[in-house]
């Protein structure tokens, strides 16, 4: 192939592995033309065990089912895709085991590095972590067990813009579907999300006692719980849900029991899912942006691309909240 191009093999590997020294726009174009001449296709399991890297990203997420978390591994791959990478993604059903399976076999793959969805990690995966010294970021969520650079949505502001857009609408306290004894208190959006709504609740001097309702993030579970709190004896006159995903289960009980939303019962989601739009009725929800956040945490694994304040870098980015308004929070 060097010698089809007319230049050394250092030169055409340097345009085969794009680097690590830069090549003359026209000897790059001889060294293309020389691949698709001869039909080249790169090794690259030779490449990764010379290089001890791969071009794969590892990407661990608790549930690709739940359509958040899908479309944020949508995301993480399409932005993965720009920078000439592909995407190995583990579901950890919410096991703390199977997250360490997939943090031991993405790292023994000799993946570029990683991206960790995780809901509580434990102190044997950060052990895991930090045994291969990888280049980890956690995106949406921060674990207590490790400080490696995050990407988060601002959960606690989101939140409390949701439920003061609720009582505007001058409903006489709001009420929060939360998550289950096993959130972690730190670190946890779906924290975050509850806290927004207490501080919310205080500032406008409402009690929130007995006003939280235990739920798992799902809409299908979420539904069940729904069912009874909205048949009991004293159905809240608006709702603010930790998920999108529990608010449609929550709009499905609503629906069966004959309760309008929003005309008897107010209801605001976070995340806007896709689905949101679509529900009925459509969905008032928080959302982030999801595509930025998905760029800059596979930017960051790459690259370290942290901006340093003073002597010290950053380890997190957070990106802002802005509320979706739509009709089932009783807006027109």
């Amino acid at each position: 192939m060097a010698r089809l191009a007319g230049t050394s093999t250092a030169v055409v590997s340097y345009v085969i592995n794009n680097g690590p020294r830069p090549v003359a726009p026209a000897t790059r174009e001889r060294v293309l033309a020389a691949i698709k001449e001869l039909g080249y296709r790169p090794d690259r399991v030779a490449q990764a065990m010379a290089s001890r890297r791969t071009d794969l990203i590892g990407l661990i997420i608790p549930d690709a089912r739940q359509p958040f978390f899908g479309e944020m591994a949508h995301a993480v791959e399409q932005a993965a895709s720009e920078r000439g990478k592909m995407v190995l993604v583990g579901n950890t059903d919410y096991i703390g085991e199977r997250e360490v399976h997939y943090l031991r076999a993405f790292l023994g793959m000799r993946v570029s590095g990683l991206i960790l969805v995780s809901h509580a990690l434990n102190d044997l995966a950060a052990a895991e972590i930090d045994a291969w010294d990888a280049r980890v970021v956690l995106l949406h969520e921060r674990p207590e067990a490790i400080d490696d650079v995050a990407v988060v949505t601002d959960d606690l502001g989101g939140a409390q813009l949701a439920v003061r857009h609720l009582l505007e609408h001058g409903h006489d306290y709001v009420a929060c579907m939360g998550g289950t004894a096993e959130t972690p208190a730190v670190g946890d959006p779906v924290s975050d999300h509850v806290e927004g709504w207490r501080r919310a609740m205080r500032e406008a001097g409402l009690s929130t006692e007995g006003r939280l309702f235990e739920a798992p993030y799902n809409r299908y579970d979420a539904y069940r719980v729904a069912l009874d709190v909205l048949a009991g004896p004293h159905r809240p006159p608006a709702i603010f849900c930790s998920t999108d995903d529990q608010a449609i289960g929550l709009l499905r009980a609503a629906r069966e029991l004959r309760i309008d939303v929003p005309g008897e019962l107010a209801v605001a989601g976070f995340d806007d899912i896709k689905e949101a739009a679509l529900a009925d009725p459509p969905l008032t929800t928080v959302a982030s942006d999801r595509s930025a956040m998905a760029r800059a945490a596979v930017d960051l694994v790459l690259d370290d691309g942290l901006r340093v304040v003073g002597s010290r870098r950053e380890r997190l980015k957070v990106f802002p909240s802005r509320l979706v308004i739509r009709r089932s929070c009783g807006c027109a």
